[in-house]
């Protein structure tokens, strides 16, 4: 991200009231995780991130923002990390549960699927595009498409989840959503180039 996008989210934290309750489709289906290594990407103040914690989970907390990430530190389970996500490496095999909750970039799927463990789980949920959205992010690449989810995801994840709703984003204002929650297939390196 380019330096005036962090001056943004950290104006944003300081002037703007966030929520802190879990997100639900988090709360809904950790329990299907069977280790406690987790990743929360985009962060911000940490609402999955300390719920997560407060269940056990040992968390690698990420974000652009210095003034979500100082919220976090030094809390119980929480590694919070101020970085930038456009240039992370997340490594192979090295998380039983990644989240990521409205912020969007198709860049970092392949890495999430890399640094997830076999069997590992990925919840994701965002904002998608259409016409009726109030509120919503104005630029179509921070905005699912319509039936997105499935076909990035059918075939590197055993889909667990998949729903499209409206619902309202955390100003009251009505939105398109989109989740997934899918468990890591195991594909081998040929499977991989056929797709």
């Amino acid at each position: 991200m380019a330096k005036s996008d962090k001056t943004r989210w950290d104006e944003r934290y300081i002037n703007r009231p966030y929520p802190i309750e879990v997100v639900k489709i988090v709360e809904d289906f950790y329990p299907l995780v069977q280790g406690k290594d987790t990743l929360e990407i985009a962060c911000g103040k940490g609402r999955n991130a300390r719920f997560l914690a407060a269940q056990g989970f040992k968390i690698d907390a990420y974000d652009i923002s210095s003034v979500a990430i100082k919220t976090l530190q030094g809390l119980e389970n929480i590694n919070a990390k101020e970085i930038d996500l456009d240039d992370i490496n997340l490594g192979k095999d090295q998380y039983d549960l990644i989240v990521c909750t409205y912020y969007l970039d198709r860049s970092l799927f392949p890495k999430i699927y890399e640094s997830l463990k076999e069997g590992g789980i990925f919840i994701f949920e965002t904002y998608v595009y259409h016409e009726e959205n109030e509120n919503a992010p104005s630029q179509k690449r921070f905005l699912l498409q319509e039936g997105e989810l499935v076909t990035q995801f059918n075939t590197l994840y055993e889909i667990l989840h998949l729903q499209e709703k409206w619902g309202t984003n955390i100003l009251g204002s009505k939105v398109l959503i989109g989740s997934i929650v899918g468990k890591k297939k195991v594909v081998t390196d040929t499977e991989r180039k056929r797709l």
